[in-house]
């Protein structure tokens, strides 16, 4: 299968079941995203827990990079939301959404629903869950060495329907591939992620059949983001926006005890800054 590789210039893709505007935030809308983010606390996370042990030829690790989810939270220790069968007790009532991103996607929904077929927006759909993404190099607290971190393998978000990408900073080389080994030509599309950047993808193709993955981010503008991040030097960010239903999200105190033994610690340090998972805590 032979690469279909994006436009040199900068400019917006249309295909089937893939939408790319290289320039879709303002910049008054883009100050005022990047102003929020200062308001907020990402957090590390480990990949198992207590509960949740690693698989017998795998190993408890930190994930890669800070995140902060908003709409719901899918700690990593739950296994995310993986319909059909991993739907129940995954995804945590989480923060609204901030007005400007608010305003955002529901301009983002109505672009998927004129850019992606009609038959690949389930009943319901709404871009009512967010993941943010923090990318950049991790920095050794006790000799400051840097690790290069910004880079995720290849994946699939299992949520339904279309999933929409919004970036900033450096620009992300963005693969789809077909299979998850790295074979000769597995490549079916790429493209560079433009800061203030829009990408929509769904359908078979891109959504339900491919992988998709982020094999680096460039490093030449050397203007990292000041946030409420430690231990971490950040590049890009990426908002990546998805369906849950709302009958798969729970209040905090909801989930079975196991669960949420497994996810105290991290809901405690959430509830460090935010007014919600501090009332998520209390709340019996």
């Amino acid at each position: 299968m032979s690469i279909q590789k994006s436009r040199p210039k900068k400019e917006i893709i249309k295909k089937d079941g893939l939408f790319y505007h290289p320039s879709f935030v303002k910049r008054s809308e883009r100050i005022e995203i990047l102003d929020w983010l200062k308001t907020i606390h990402p957090i590390w996370e480990m990949r198992y827990s207590e509960h949740n042990p690693p698989p017998e030829a795998d190993e408890q690790r930190q994930l890669l990079r800070p995140v902060y989810w908003l709409g719901n939270w899918q700690f990593a220790c739950l296994n995310y939301y993986h319909p059909p069968k991993g739907i129940h007790n995954r995804c945590v009532t989480g923060e609204d959404y901030p007005p400007v991103l608010k305003k955002m996607i529901e301009t983002v929904e109505g672009i998927t629903k004129t850019q992606i077929k009609k038959h690949d927006i389930p009943k319901g759909w709404k871009l009512n869950t967010c993941l943010i993404n923090f990318y950049g190099s991790s920095i050794d607290p006790l000799t400051g060495k840097k690790n290069d971190t910004a880079r995720v393998g290849d994946h699939k978000d299992f949520e339904l329907g279309p999933v929409a990408s919004i970036s900033f900073g450096e620009r992300a080389f963005f693969q789809f591939v077909m299979g998850k080994k790295d074979l000769k030509n597995n490549v079916i599309f790429e493209q560079w992620l433009d800061d203030s950047s829009l990408q929509i993808f769904g359908g078979d193709l891109y959504k339900d059949r491919a992988f998709h993955r982020i094999q680096r981010v460039e490093n030449k503008l050397k203007n990292y983001f000041d946030l409420n991040v430690t231990n971490f030097e950040t590049r890009r960010i990426n908002f990546t926006f998805r369906y849950v239903p709302a009958e798969h999200i729970i209040d905090y105190h909801k989930l079975p005890d196991n669960q949420q033994s497994d996810t105290l610690a991290y809901m405690k340090m959430l509830a460090e800054n935010s007014l919600h998972f501090r009332r998520a805590l209390i709340k019996k």
